[in-house]
């Protein structure tokens, strides 16, 4: 089920962003660690669900998972105080009705387990007669395990693991490194289940089960990396708890954010189709501009313009979509952001200002100038976030704005080693957003979209053929169409991930995961967007 209460390793501090605006219809909600527990007592209290039942529900759910990762050989179970520890007992009790060879082995004093856990424990060992109970964490616990449950610190553990947890979940790390089978109850342990942060030992599963909605840390980074496969369990909870708790402020990213997207109408134009103008591209960068404008195109922009420094133009010209208009900018910055802004100007453009700009000092003088004086929507992405290195607040500015920055680049916005933003992407992510005011697409596996006001998105991920050059300049031209569509910045931002996904995923079904390249992925962009909109249709799956 939930929480650990504090004393069995880390102390239960709840850390959830706030929140102004609903989540949008396309994102599946994941509540935070404190809704989890809110929603518990909100099943006993109101609902009239009994703890015991809602435990055994969870505890056969792990059961049933257990044996599915491995069908045959001993389990070990390895029990922490609170409901999680709970669970672990009743899975144990099951699996040895099930025949199976059990092992529980404790990481807290009897006596420390109370209510419903301390009850599951009790049932447990009366099943089992005069045989011996839970055993208490000793060195070699885990000899000759074929698997290992994981139920020692549940969704409210919160900071680094301590005293006989922390050993045990050091061992299991080792059990698991070693090839050993894992399963983690709720969240493996050490992970914060709100950020997915791991601020000391952690296990790493080969799956984890978790109880009526899977919590945001399970799918961000480093989080994500140990959980292995998700696997969220109902176990009869009512849908009446919605009104009763604050609703999610995360949500994991779905084809209905693409499905939902406006689409080009008889009476259009190709200005009312949305107008990008890209600026970027330098020396021996020239193709990263053209990947953009290829992502916007496809994206549905109706009209493009590259505008690059004049000694590159030609070069970007030739390369460039046939279908966008070249601007060649002069050499001074301020003439140059003047002629973008003029572009812009001309026909209610988006900006799209970095991808192979360069971070020279003219480069970020451009990239400065034209942010600062576009009326419309901006987007910043690659050199134009570097020129606001150190000082995120400098893109403060009263028009939607959309950074798409990897982690490298929001370290070096925010002045931060990049192994801190690693460790700490959702924490990072939401400063990035309130210092700038910004929608902040912090791009990785588990790319995550934050707005000022506490919202995000979290892709599912899933697609390395992704991990290649240019596919990020192909995603801030989708992101700029979309916004330059019309499409509110959050909305367009968690839109055009899911959408490069998709196209990135058609790519490497054609071409291989390692034959992946960015201007296959732009040109995918369409395709992709038709199959989720026939898929929206007739109930297809996308593939």
């Amino acid at each position: 089920m939930s929480a650990t209460p504090a004393g069995d390793g880390p102390s239960v501090a709840p850390r959830a962003p706030g929140r102004t605006a609903a989540l949008p219809s396309g994102l599946d909600p994941l509540p935070d660690a404190p809704a989890i527990r809110a929603t518990d007592a909100w099943a006993i209290a109101v609902a009239g669900i009994p703890g015991p039942a809602l435990m055994e529900a969870a505890g056969v759910a792990l059961a049933d998972a257990a044996i599915d990762l491995a069908p045959d050989g001993p389990v070990v179970v390895v029990c922490g105080a609170g409901s999680n520890g709970g669970d672990g007992y009743v899975a144990a009790r099951v699996l040895e009705e099930r025949g199976r060879a059990v092992r529980v082995v404790r990481t807290v004093p009897e006596e420390r387990l109370v209510g419903d856990a301390a009850a599951a424990r009790d049932r447990w060992a009366a099943a089992r007669g005069r045989l011996p109970g839970a055993s208490p964490w000793t060195t070699g616990a885990l000899d000759g395990a074929a698997l290992v449950v994981d139920a020692i610190l549940g969704t409210g553990a919160t900071g680094a693991p301590r005293g006989v947890a922390e050993t045990a979940i050091d061992a299991i790390r080792g059990f698991a490194d070693a090839g050993g089978v894992v399963l983690a109850c709720d969240v493996p342990s050490g992970v914060d289940a709100t950020t997915g942060e791991v601020e000391g030992a952690a296990v790493r599963a080969d799956a984890t089960v978790t109880f009526h909605a899977a919590t945001p840390g399970l799918w961000i980074a480093p989080g994500k990396g140990l959980a292995g496969r998700v696997r969220v369990v109902d176990i009869g909870i009512p849908d009446g708890h919605r009104d009763a708790i604050p609703a999610a402020w995360a949500g994991l990213m779905t084809d209905r954010l693409v499905a939902d997207l406006a689409t080009r109408g008889a009476s259009g134009t190709k200005f009312r189709s949305g107008h990008v103008v890209v600026v970027g591209g330098g020396p021996g960068m020239v193709g990263a501009p053209c990947l953009t404008a290829r992502g916007a195109m496809r994206a549905g922009a109706g009209y493009v313009t590259v505008a690059t420094p004049g000694a590159v133009a030609s070069t970007v010209a030739a390369h460039a979509p046939t279908e966008a208009l070249g601007l060649a900018l002069p050499d001074d910055a301020e003439a140059a952001a003047t002629a973008v802004l003029d572009a812009l100007g001309a026909h209610d453009g988006t900006l799209v200002v970095g991808p192979g700009l360069g971070r020279g000092e003219g480069a970020a003088a451009l990239a400065r100038r034209a942010v600062g004086g576009a009326t419309g929507p901006v987007v910043v992405d690659a050199d134009g976030i570097a020129a606001f290195a150190g000082e995120p607040e400098g893109l403060g500015r009263t028009g939607p704005t959309v950074l798409t920055p990897h982690a490298g680049e929001l370290a070096r916005l925010l002045d931060r080693p990049t192994a801190d933003v690693g460790a700490g992407r959702l924490r990072h992510a939401r400063d990035a957003a309130v210092r700038s005011g910004a929608v902040v697409v912090l791009k990785g596996d588990d790319t995550l979209v934050v707005a000022p006001d506490g919202r995000t998105a979290i892709s599912p991920g899933g697609v390395p053929g992704l991990a290649t050059a240019g596919t990020g300049d192909v995603l801030a031209g989708i992101v700029g169409a979309l916004v330059a569509r019309g499409a509110e910045p959050f909305v367009a931002a968690a839109a055009g991930v899911r959408l490069h996904a998709r196209a990135g995923e058609l790519v490497a079904d054609e071409h291989g995961v390692d034959g992946t390249v960015a201007g296959d992925v732009a040109d995918a962009v369409g395709r992709a967007r038709r199959r989720i909109e026939r898929a929206d249709v007739d109930g297809r799956a996308f593939r």
